[in-house]
Order: C-alpha cells, then sequence, then structure tokens
C-alpha cells in the first residue's frame, strides 16, 4: 500500500541550495517537505570551497552565519591565494584574504572595505553542509526524509502530485504539495520532466581533480600556509586547496585544451609536478573529482507549479563557489515570493517575478566566470620557460607573473560587484522610476538605491547592523521622520502585506540614500523609493505583492 504524505512545499535535494530553500521557507511560516537520495550524514562531493558575502548575509538572518563561521579551516588558517612555481616552491604573489579569527576586523585586503556585516568566508562544502542539515532538521515545519527518491509527479491547477520510493525498503510514496521545486543538482531530474532545456557553451575547460591527504606536505613548503595555491610552470599548471588546513587537499590539473580525456594525464605525474615533490613523495587518494567546466543556463525556471533551482537551472564553471552561491540566491528569490502566496498575501502574478528576475542575472554571471575562466586559461597555458631559472632573468619573470596573477584573480576571490552589484531591472514587483542601476564589474559595484538594486548596508547608531534591524518581511526605512507614511500603513495592512517601519538613526548614512523614504523587500532589494508616498498607496502595494488589479487575493 502507497503511504501518503501532505505538506505546502516539496524540495527535492538537501545539497546547500535545498536546506537553506527550506530553513528559509519554514522560518517564514511554511510547512516544507525535503527527499534527499543520500543516507543521513552522507557527506557531498568535495566541491565548493568559498561562501560569499551575500550569502553570508543570509545565513545571518537565518541564524546560522556564527555556525558556519566557526566550521571549515582552523582560526588562524590564512585565507590567502598564493600563486608560486609550484605547491613547495617559489612564491609569485599573494591575495591576503584575513583569516576567520579576524576576518571581521581585518580590513586591509581587497575585500576589507565591503559595506556588508559579513564578509565572506571559505569553507569546503563537506563541513559547509552538515551545518545547514543540522539546522534545517531542528528547524520547525521542515521534514527531511533520506533515501527518499522522487520518481515522477504531475500537477494541476490544485497542487503537485510526486511518487517517491524509499530506496532502502522499497516502499513507495505519494507527497502531495501545492508547490514543487528542484534542487537536484547538475542532472536535475526536475529540469526534464519540466522540459527546460540547456544551452550555452558545453565545454569551457576540463579538470582533471583529486581530493588527497598527505600529512607532511606542509612542512615541504617553503612559505606560509595559505588556503588556495596555484601553482604555475611550464610543465604542469594547477591549483591545490586546504580542505581541513592540515593534512587534507583537493587539487585541480587544468587541462590542456588539446587534452580532451581526463586519463589522457597521468594523475600522479601531475600532482607530484603541481606539488612540486619527489618520488619519495607520499600521500592517499580519498576520491577522484574530475569535473568539465560549462556555462550553460535552462531556458526556463518553472511550469506552473513546479520550480527550478542552483545548479538545476544553471551549471557553471566552478570557480569562487559562484554555482552554489547563485544557487543560494535563486532560493532566496523564490522562498519570500512563494511564502507570500502560500501566506495569503501574495498576488497571482507574485511567482513570475522568481524567473523574470533570476533568469537574467543567471546569464550575465555565467558570462563574468566563463571569461574569467578562458582569461585564466591563457595564463596557465602560456607560462615562461624562465620563471623557475636562477638569477635575474627568473627573478623578472617571476615578478612580471606574480603581478599579472594577482591583478587577474584578485577580481575572481575578491568579486565585490558579483556580491553586491548586480540589480532586478525588470521585475513585476518593483516600482522603477524612471533611473538606471549602476553598471558594475566582476571586482567593482556602486551601492544604489535605485529600485532592483541591493539596499545598501550601513551601521545604525546603536551598533547595529542595519540588516538586523530590518523586518523579515518589507522594510520602509525612513530618514525624515517628518514625512507621514499613514496611508502606506493602512494599504499594506489593508492587503495582509507584513510591513515594518524602520526610523533610521545612524552616524553616516551612505550617500546612495538621497530620498527620506527606502522601501526594502524581504530579499534586501530595493521596491521602490521617494521623498514622499505616492498618490495612491494602495495601487503601490498592489505592485509590489503581485496583483496589478488590486483584486483580493484568493
Amino acid at each position: 500500500m502507497t503511504k501518503k504524505i501532505e505538506t505546502q512545499v516539496l524540495i527535492v535535494g538537501a545539497g546547500p541550495v535545498g536546506l537553506t530553500l527550506a530553513i528559509d521557507l519554514a522560518q517564514r511560516g511554511i510547512c516544507v517537505l525535503v527527499a534527499e537520495t543520500r543516507h543521513r550524514g552522507e557527506p557531498p562531493n568535495v566541491k565548493c570551497n568559498h561562501v560569499s558575502a551575500r550569502t553570508m548575509e543570509i545565513f545571518r538572518r537565518l541564524n546560522i552565519s556564527k555556525a558556519v563561521r566557526e566550521a571549515g579551516l582552523p582560526p588562524d588558517h590564512a585565507n590567502d591565494v598564493s600563486y608560486r612555481t609550484t605547491f613547495t616552491g617559489q612564491e609569485l604573489s599573494r591575495i591576503h584574504i584575513p583569516a576567520r579569527a579576524s576576518r571581521y576586523s581585518d580590513r586591509s585586503g581587497p575585500d576589507g572595505w565591503w559595506p556588508t556585516p559579513e564578509p565572506p568566508h571559505r569553507i569546503n562544502q563537506i563541513y559547509l553542509e552538515p551545518v545547514l542539515f543540522a539546522h534545517a532538521e531542528v528547524t520547525r515545519g521542515v521534514t527531511i526524509l533520506n533515501r527518499m527518491r522522487i520518481n515522477s509527479f504531475s500537477q494541476d491547477d490544485g497542487g503537485v502530485s510526486a511518487l517517491g520510493v524509499d530506496i532502502d525498503t522499497g516502499e513507495e510514496i505519494r507527497i502531495s504539495s501545492l508547490y514543487m521545486i528542484g534542487c537536484d543538482g547538475s542532472r536535475s531530474a526536475v529540469r526534464k520532466a519540466i522540459g527546460a532545456k540547456l544551452s550555452g557553451t558545453d565545454v569551457v575547460g576540463r579538470v582533471q581533480s583529486t581530493y588527497f591527504r598527505a600529512p607532511d606536505l606542509l612542512s615541504r613548503a617553503e612559505c606560509t600556509p595559505a588556503w588556495a595555491t596555484f601553482s604555475l610552470n611550464p610543465r604542469r599548471s594547477g591549483n591545490v586547496y586546504a580542505i581541513d588546513g592540515r593534512e587534507t587537499f583537493l587539487l585541480h590539473n587544468y587541462l590542456r585544451s588539446d587534452e580532451l580525456d581526463f586519463e589522457s594525464v597521468d594523475r600522479d605525474w601531475a600532482i607530484r609536478t603541481i606539488l612540486g615533490v619527489s618520488d619519495d613523495f607520499e600521500y592517499e587518494i580519498l576520491s577522484r573529482e574530475d569535473w568539465i567546466g560549462r556555462r550553460l543556463v535552462a531556458d526556463r525556471f518553472r511550469d506552473r507549479r513546479v520550480f527550478i533551482c542552483g545548479d538545476a537551472s544553471h551549471l557553471w564553471i566552478p570557480m569562487a563557489g559562484y554555482g552554489m552561491n547563485a544557487g543560494i540566491a535563486d532560493a532566496m528569490n523564490l522562498s519570500w515570493q512563494l511564502a507570500a502566496r502560500l501566506n495569503g498575501w501574495g498576488g497571482e502574478d507574485v511567482l513570475a517575478a522568481y524567473e523574470a528576475e533570476r533568469q537574467p542575472i543567471t546569464e550575465q554571471v555565467s558570462k563574468f566566470a566563463m571569461d574569467h575562466a578562458l582569461a585564466l586559461q591563457k595564463e596557465r597555458e602560456g607560462v615562461p620557460a624562465s620563471i623557475e631559472e636562477p638569477g635575474p632573468t627568473g627573478v623578472a619573470a617571476r615578478k612580471l607573473a606574480g603581478q599579472v596573477l594577482y591583478d587577474l584573480n584578485v577580481k575572481q576571490y575578491c568579486c565585490g560587484g558579483l556580491n553586491f552589484g548586480y540589480f532586478y531591472d525588470a521585475s513585476p514587483l518593483i516600482a522603477y522610476d524612471g533611473e538606471a542601476a549602476p553598471a558594475y564589474a566582476m571586482d567593482q559595484f556602486t551601492p544604489s538605491t535605485v529600485p532592483g538594486c541591493r539596499t545598501p548596508h550601513f551601521w545604525l547608531a546603536d551598533g547595529h547592523s542595519l540588516y538586523d534591524a530590518m523586518g523579515s518581511e518589507y522594510t520602509l526605512l525612513r530618514f525624515d521622520q517628518a514625512v507621514d507614511i499613514g496611508p502606506l500603513e493602512h494599504a499594506a495592512a489593508r492587503r495582509g502585506v507584513p510591513l515594518t517601519i524602520l526610523d533610521v538613526q545612524a552616524k553616516e548614512v551612505p550617500s546612495a540614500y538621497r530620498n527620506a523614504l527606502v522601501l526594502s523587500r524581504p530579499d534586501q532589494h530595493v521596491a521602490w523609493r521617494g521623498d514622499c508616498l505616492p498618490a495612491d498607496p494602495l495601487a503601490l502595494v498592489d505592485r509590489l505583492r503581485g496583483s496589478l488589479s488590486g483584486k483580493a487575493v484568493l
């Protein structure tokens, strides 16, 4: 007999994207069921090594940033990026990124100027995911079914009916939900089932990747340990990430353009060449993590009541955690919109904003990542033969290479533009005022209150973060208490839209705040701004909640 379960939202996949989505939905009062094929506690692959500042801001709001920050590398382990001739060879240059023990206080690095309460955090997914799982597991409203595979589903105007199976027992389970979200990775069955097609660049590069244990590797290196160590020499270039900061590492051997097969290069030779060690060096391969860099984006992120997030909707070159962090941004965008609909104040069109907002951002950022990957490939394949020579010729070659590598890669590892610069310029849920959002680059951005931009962060007079003082849904920032906001409060109450009023008191407000009023969305993007309320506050509220017609919410 088939077991039956009912829930409001079914999430397929318990990776970082699915777990973060489940936690956020549950904190917004939504009942969530997560189906995951892995065993409880089964570790993920050694993939993403970086949690962006924007994601850490999200974790702060979910009350898990402290637990995430305390996991990963030892507190005093440098988070620097080092460029060397080999792992154990001469250093060419170094990008300074503070260790987590001094992450909040050290402002000296190229990302120390960022206006955020939560700087980025270097941590591998094998340490991140258990923190998220533990938090999700005890969050009221979240149920996780491990060893559960969703085999098929159907949908109608009333909801989604999914048929799953317990992988260990063979028991069938029928799950009825109002909405379903596929966070089931690059081979997403949900994406295929809704007919979404990936398009873009199928192969940007191939990487022979090895997760290994080597207890005495650090003792062989001449330089201070780093989080990421790039090796560049004429024989073989690669990258080594510190995983536990002591004895486990992830090594990427970047195959050249004519090396079309993962086994076309002897793995042991490549590892020893990148590390710069002799035949007496001993190491243990824990797993092979070979991957192909791609730039593929789905042509649709939704089919009626079924959505896709993260790797299910886009596949990028896995550099600096772009894929996972963008996936979490997807999830947070969808989460508040879905919760608004389920909690009764979101209009019929509120869910149309997910695809309208996130798909263009995915296209933008994926091209940034691909262009950067191609530039890096050019540097790896053009290493000068003199880079390891003694004497003035070698010194000059190393100095030049070090500067080029620093200038190119600081944009990747200190990517303020990708964190804070992106904006939504064609959303049905934003009241635009005719001013264009400022352009951004991978590493540069201009804080702005142009509707669609990230709500610029600053510190309040009492020392608290602006984001900590904001409500969980809409927040109206009032910089002039003489402005009457009563009609907007009345309109929001009439439509049931949660609205927090924050009369701002700060020693210094960023110049981006030029208006007396700024209305921030639940995802901390600007929804509207002005020096006084619009003539029809109810029409504004209806636009922001996805009901331009002003009809009652069903």
